[in-house]
């Protein structure tokens, strides 16, 4: 008997839990910077220096954070289910607490790029320096896609939410497209469950459980509810 699949797209509340600032607050600022000017293209052509070195502290950030209950949690539903994450979170976490098939919408932090070519992708755990060159001889940058880029992965992120058995939201607005809108993609009696401490507006859907907790807290009520909609 197959495992059912479960697909889980989380977003900037579950890292959040592990001390990692959330991406967008509601003044529009991260971490006390205009996301206008540390994550855009045209930030970092004004000033690449500010842009790597915003980086460069959100890699040491994430170096020193710890993968918390729900991180834990979703790894170990490997045992029982299929399960592919989607996260908008740029962090590791994810894959430090286990989990083994995870997809980052918006890109890695432990890794860097080519300024001309987005396919030339390095790790990276130090700091990125203004004039560190990737080998064709252009800047490197973090590997994040800013706004105002293409979502490489969308398409695929796409594909795993339409095969979802049982779809999984998890600390996350669903308010940044366009990874708001793989929702969208949902197949039409495929279950829901949305994990949040403000509980998001979303398009509706039949078959839709709520869960208002934050993600460390609401992944304790999962299991029942998995269960339940395993055996319907």
């Amino acid at each position: 008997m197959l495992k059912p699949n479960i697909v889980v797209l989380t977003g900037a509340g579950v890292s959040a839990e592990s001390g990692l600032k959330t991406f967008r607050d509601a003044d529009g600022l991260w971490n006390g910077y205009d996301i206008n000017e540390v994550a855009t293209p045209q930030g970092f052509a004004k000033n690449p220096a500010l842009v790597l070195n915003f980086y460069n502290q959100r890699r040491k950030d994430v170096a020193n954070a710890q993968p918390n209950a729900a991180h834990y949690f979703l790894a170990s539903l490997q045992e029982q289910y299929s399960v592919q994450i989607i996260t908008q979170n740029i962090d590791d976490l994810h894959e430090r607490a286990g989990s083994k098939n995870v997809l980052h919408l918006h890109g890695e932090i432990f890794k860097m790029r080519s300024i001309a070519n987005p396919f030339l992708i390095y790790p990276i755990h130090s700091d990125i320096h203004l004039g560190d060159l990737a080998p064709d001889g252009t800047q490197l940058r973090p590997f994040i896609v800013w706004f105002n880029e293409e979502v490489p992965l969308l398409e695929k992120a796409a594909e795993w939410v339409a095969a979802a058995d049982i779809l999984i939201i998890i600390g996350t607005s669903l308010q940044v497209y366009p990874a708001a809108g793989l929702i969208n993609f949902v197949l039409p009696d495929t279950p829901i469950v949305i994990i949040d401490k403000n509980i998001p507006p979303f398009p509706s859907k039949k078959n839709i459980i709520t869960i208002e907790q934050p993600a460390t807290r609401g992944v304790e009520s999962l299991p029942a509810i998995l269960e339940a909609l395993s055996d319907s």
